[in-house]
């Protein structure tokens, strides 16, 4: 939520009206003084929100009503939890999310969505008489009490399967000959930038999908928020001048030691490289300099087996039209219900030894 970093996404034209994000900001003022403030857009498809709503915006379709555009709340192609009502005080909060209703009403939109909400916003929501929708995302987070120190003492807690196949897959890539260098903030070159956005492109092109972000807004990081990125590049050799293959990108938080995958790419395929960039080398990269917690992105239990843990996401709805607004509130219900049980049978597989 920082604003260099919504301000890159807007200027790089990465999220403007042209790619169906039209910025829609609102504020909330008393006395010339701005109190409250919520980044949301007006949103002309569901692209880029990890958050799926296409199957409602198709009953709508199919029932001779615009769901498009809607006002979204959110951090444009971000999938990471926090605080979208930006407020001093759960008073303040509240009024923003009612402000969001009247905007949405007045505006005649079809819905309201925040995503990816902190706990704070969610009573702010409740209390505006909001829906609300519970995801899972996998975390991995440093035992406060009980510390692991390094690579091995995390991989020592698991159980010994789990354990056995993370060491199996490193020396797969390790046979390979691929070793890896880490780039961190303004030691990450404008070449370094480049391959990672040729192999950005290529994840992309991989799924037929076509990237969000432009290479503008990456220059933009590298400018305004370079403390903020970290790189791993992996290389066929020991030498840093040695031909990159593969490169994974996470964004870090230095004060607040957490640390947040995000993107990937290969120009050759490599058996378990992605694993080894993705997810073993952030986490060495975080024991080793006393990060707290690793966010491994949206989906994918299978993070699980590599000491990523189910956490509970929630976003918050609205919705005009009171029919569509008590169809969705049931199959809400229905869904957080399966969401529970998916998370207590996620949880009985936890791959960390007892005790």
């Amino acid at each position: 939520m920082r604003h260099a970093y919504l301000a890159a996404l807007h200027d790089s034209g990465s999220a403007v009206a042209d790619t169906g994000w039209a910025p829609y900001f609102l504020t909330l003022e008393q006395g010339g003084t701005v109190q409250a403030a919520a980044a949301t857009y007006l949103k002309s498809h569901s692209y880029g929100e990890y958050v799926f709503d296409w199957a409602w915006a198709d009953a709508y379709r199919r029932h001779g009503l615009r769901y498009y555009p809607k006002l979204l709340g959110a951090v444009p192609f971000t999938p990471v939890p926090g605080s979208r009502l930006l407020a001093p005080t759960d008073l303040w909060r509240t009024r923003l999310a009612e402000a969001l209703t009247q905007v949405a009403q007045q505006a005649e939109l079809s819905s309201a969505h925040v995503l990816f909400i902190s706990a704070a916003d969610r009573q702010a929501f409740e209390a505006a008489g909001w829906m609300l929708r519970e995801g899972v995302q996998f975390h991995w987070t440093q035992d406060s009490a009980h510390p692991a120190t390094d690579f091995p003492a995390l991989l020592a807690r698991l159980q010994r399967d789990k354990r056995k196949k993370i060491q199996q897959e490193r020396r797969r890539v390790a046979e390979q000959g691929i070793q890896f260098t880490v780039h961190e903030g303004r030691q990450i070159s404008p070449d370094l930038w480049n391959f990672f956005y040729h192999c950005y492109t290529l994840t992309y092109a991989a799924h037929h999908s076509t990237p969000y972000l432009t290479r503008d807004f990456f220059a933009r990081m590298a400018t305004d928020m370079p403390a903020n990125w970290l790189m791993f590049v992996a290389r066929r050799g020991v030498d840093a001048d040695s031909p990159p293959v593969a490169v994974s990108l996470v964004a870090i938080d230095p004060d607040q030691g957490v640390a947040w995958g995000r993107y990937w790419g290969c120009v050759e395929p490599v058996p378990c490289l992605h694993f080894e960039a993705c997810y073993y080398q952030p986490l060495a990269w975080c024991l080793a300099n006393g990060y707290r917690r690793f966010e491994g992105g949206a989906q994918g239990e299978h993070k699980m087996a590599r000491g990523l843990l189910p956490v509970a996401t929630a976003s918050a709805h609205w919705l005009r039209d009171p029919r569509f607004a008590s169809a969705v509130s049931d199959f809400l219900a229905a869904e957080g219900q399966g969401v529970a049980q998916y998370v207590d049978e996620l949880r009985e597989r936890n791959p960390f030894k007892a005790g």
